[in-house]
């Protein structure tokens, strides 16, 4: 009796661990399948994909997941359908950028927007240790860092690895015109502070005389 108990549930065991395969290959092939399908912008394949099981957080080789992925593309109605199904706008990918972080330093404001109001988190960097704001404000992405800098509790004055906050970035990174100009003033509006200096004690006011930034200059100076 023991021996057959024993075999039994030798059986039993058996054949658990040789379905185990074929799920995890079918798994895996579902997950590669919706991967190419965000790549296509097929919505309507995605959307079909996802009701049929599929991972809204399906990651790449690279960890980047399906909203990172629509968010690099700017695939607005796509990122917009993931978001709703749950998508995880917090998902660091191998090289440390995720959709917030990333929307913000490619200056897509709408899906930065979007990303805010779906739990974007404030504590998450970059690979240079740098918020979505420090790049957004280099690019010279005005409308994208006009929404990060009023944003309620956003770390305006977050200093990054070269030791430069978003306000030290847009002058020392910036060409001095126009839209480097509103930068400025939307950030010392916003309340930035004026006075951190870089890692050689110089500050963003004497950066900006350095490069012959007279407008900028003007604002920081009054």
């Amino acid at each position: 009796m023991k021996v057959l108990l024993f075999l039994l549930t030798m059986e039993i065991f058996s054949s658990c661990r040789a379905s185990d395969h074929p799920i995890s290959k079918e798994a895996h092939m579902q997950q590669e399948n919706i991967i190419e399908l965000v790549s296509k912008n097929d919505i309507e394949a995605v959307k079909n994909a996802l009701e049929n099981g599929a991972t809204v957080n399906a990651q790449d080789k690279s960890k980047r997941n399906l909203l990172l992925l629509a968010t690099i593309n700017k695939q607005v109605a796509m990122a917009k359908l993931l978001v709703e199904k749950g998508a995880d706008v917090n998902m660091q990918a191998d090289n440390q950028d995720n959709a917030f972080l990333y929307a913000g330093a490619s200056g897509q404001t709408e899906l930065v927007k979007l990303y805010l109001a779906h739990g974007a988190r404030f504590d998450l960097f970059n690979r240079y240790n740098g918020t979505a704001l420090i790049p957004a404000c280099e690019r010279g992405h005005v409308e994208t860092v006009r929404l990060l800098a009023n944003t309620k509790k956003y770390p305006i004055d977050h200093i990054n690895r070269l030791g430069w906050t978003a306000l030290m970035e847009a002058v020392v990174l910036g060409d001095g015109s126009k839209k480097y100009q509103e930068i400025i003033q939307i950030l010392k509006q916003a309340g930035a502070n004026l006075q951190i200096t870089d890692n050689e004690g110089i500050s963003a006011l004497q950066h900006a005389k350095n490069n012959g930034f007279t407008e900028i200059v003007k604002i920081l100076s009054n």
